[in-house]
């Protein structure tokens, strides 16, 4: 079981224990469509990973009921592989559980993930670690 992390301390925090970096302003996500992917107690999902999206990935999301693939008018691009996007926590343990989950952006994503998943299971999964 992750350990508990206090958000209220960790809003600004990425998983590298940095300053919480952008994750893509185009398209523009977050769930403050400001770019960041942080969170708070009126955001349900909890869009804190910083994901690259991938064919496999998109794909599974549409079989799951939420289409990130296809555009709607003024409201949302639709996203293809390579873009990067403001997942649920839960939706990405739920790719990862099923062996589709995408590659995060450890600086773009909120520290509070932890309260869903251990660090170890999502070194494996990061594109900025060293």
């Amino acid at each position: 079981m992750p350990n508990t992390v206090n958000t209220a301390n960790t809003l600004k925090l990425n998983l590298l224990q940095t300053p919480l970096e952008d994750c893509s302003h185009v398209p523009l996500t977050g769930y403050y469509r400001d770019g960041l992917c942080r969170t708070d107690a009126l955001d349900r999902g909890r869009h804190v990973v910083c994901a690259q999206m991938s064919n496999e990935f998109l794909l599974f999301s549409k079989a799951q009921g939420n289409d990130l693939s296809t555009p709607i008018a003024g409201q949302f691009p639709g996203l293809v592989a390579g873009d990067f996007w403001c997942l649920c926590a839960l939706r990405w343990i739920e790719a990862f559980e099923a062996g589709m989950a995408p590659k995060i952006r450890f600086a773009g994503t909120d520290y509070a993930l932890l309260n869903y998943i251990e660090l170890s299971a999502l070194k494996p999964f990061a594109l900025d670690l060293q």
